[in-house]
């Protein structure tokens, strides 16, 4: 775990740089694709999903330690042919897990969050899931394990490989030549992020593109079809929680409602959408049927409430990146107490963002736990000693923070919403 903190130390630094980087450009070159409170939702879904990874809160069903102790039939001398074998099968899995993750029910729930945001832009790629607790694609690693590739290379080609996914989740870089016929380009990617009946389902590929050729899931981007981004059915919210979650709530809905037994139980392996007859005709759903008519989600809004959100962001990330650098000198007491208390952060602000009420029970929640912590540690998990004034700044932001959401949340009522047209 400290390891992998300490990636994450260099690695959220180089992308808040290359968003910047992008966003700069799209003003040069004149192309609109970022919207800033949906940026601040990307951003702080990425901070979710940090959350739960430094938490510990996974479980993988079979270690790939166990598999490669008792079932690698082969023992590979070169480490240079480990490392390039084990980038090629971990894309392969990456692959069909993807897949899979979009075309059964339950498991689109782990990965709608990835394509909920309605622009597709660097931020967007930060949008990853916290609610793929349970590992259950650990068989796709057996042939990793078969050939004896280490855990000790997984554990460093994995992230790697995560990573080089970052970059082609932009529409500034057009086509590129003879790479669009070997690797996963932005073009490619926003054609699989694209809700288009062209394009829908498509380029699943995470780093070489000739999986989606070999299995006949490949899409090239047309010129006369504009991709539009997000999803068939609108997640309506800035609120990472909500997102990652409120696919499985209307499985588990529909499988409560059904009459039909068979129906309960396999609504949750069916194509991902499919819903029981009874239910669908009586409990009906917005699907948007015209992809090019798209209305935009954007609640009602101000210069304050922005700029109010973005400060929360820029702190927030520089909590994390506190608890990121310091995270071996912490318990895992004290951890599971940082996490929680940033998780509140988000949740409010983000709840804040959406102009819902409960944005103000999560932030006098997240007050509470704030000062209790101050309390019982006598400052903030010592910040004290790099900055004298830390329990003083953390006091401080926690009341300013409870001010502005009561502010926002009672006395600025512009809570009716407006919409962005695609």
């Amino acid at each position: 775990m400290e390891l992998y903190a300490q990636v994450l130390t260099y690695a959220i630094p180089g992308f808040v740089l290359l968003i910047i980087i992008e966003y700069i450009a799209s003003i040069i070159m004149k192309k609109n694709v970022v919207r800033s409170m949906d940026t601040v939702a990307s951003l702080s879904s990425g901070m979710t999903n940090t959350l739960k990874d430094v938490a510990g809160l996974g479980v993988v069903i079979l270690s790939y330690d166990w598999m490669v102790d008792h079932i690698a039939l082969f023992e590979i001398s070169s480490p240079i042919w480990l490392y390039v074998l084990a980038f090629v099968l971990i894309d392969f899995a990456s692959y069909w897990s993807h897949r899979w993750n979009h075309e059964i029910n339950v498991f689109w729930n782990r990965h709608i969050v990835h394509h909920s945001s309605e622009e597709f832009n660097l931020s967007c790629a930060l949008r990853q899931s916290i609610s793929g607790i349970v590992g259950v694609y650990f068989f796709l690693y057996i042939p990793m394990a078969l050939i004896g590739i280490p855990a000790q290379i997984v554990a460093i080609v994995a992230p790697l490989h995560l990573f080089a996914q970052f970059w082609y989740h932009t529409r500034l870089i057009d086509r590129m030549g003879l790479l669009e016929h070997i690797i996963v380009t932005p073009s490619h990617h926003r054609v699989h992020h694209a809700i288009n009946p062209e394009y829908i389902d498509k380029n699943y590929a995470a780093i070489f593109i000739v999986w989606d050729k070999w299995f006949g899931t490949f899409q090239e981007e047309q010129d006369d079809i504009p991709p539009v981004y997000g999803v068939k059915k609108p997640v309506s919210t800035w609120n990472p929680f909500f997102i990652n979650w409120q696919h499985m709530w209307g499985i588990a809905k529909d499988a409560w409602r059904t009459e039909r037994l068979w129906d309960k139980v396999r609504i949750w392996f069916m194509p991902t959408g499919w819903r029981p007859d009874d239910v669908s005709s009586k409990y009906p759903v917005h699907i948007d049927s015209d992809v090019y008519d798209q209305v935009k989600y954007e609640p009602a809004t101000n210069a304050w409430l922005k700029a109010w959100s973005w400060f929360q962001l820029i702190f927030t990330n520089v909590l994390i990146f506190y608890m990121l650098k310091n995270i071996a000198d912490l318990s895992y007491i004290d951890i599971m107490m940082y996490v929680v208390f940033v998780a509140l952060t988000i949740f409010a602000y983000t709840s804040l963002m959406d102009r819902d009420f409960i944005a103000l029970p999560a932030e006098l929640a997240k007050f509470a736990f704030g000062i209790s912590i101050l309390y019982r540690m006598d400052g903030w998990f010592g910040m004290e000693d790099i900055l004298a004034t830390a329990t003083t700044i953390m006091a401080i932001y926690m009341i300013i923070s409870l001010l502005m959401s009561i502010y926002f949340t009672v006395f600025d009522k512009r809570v009716s919403s407006k919409s962005v047209r695609a």
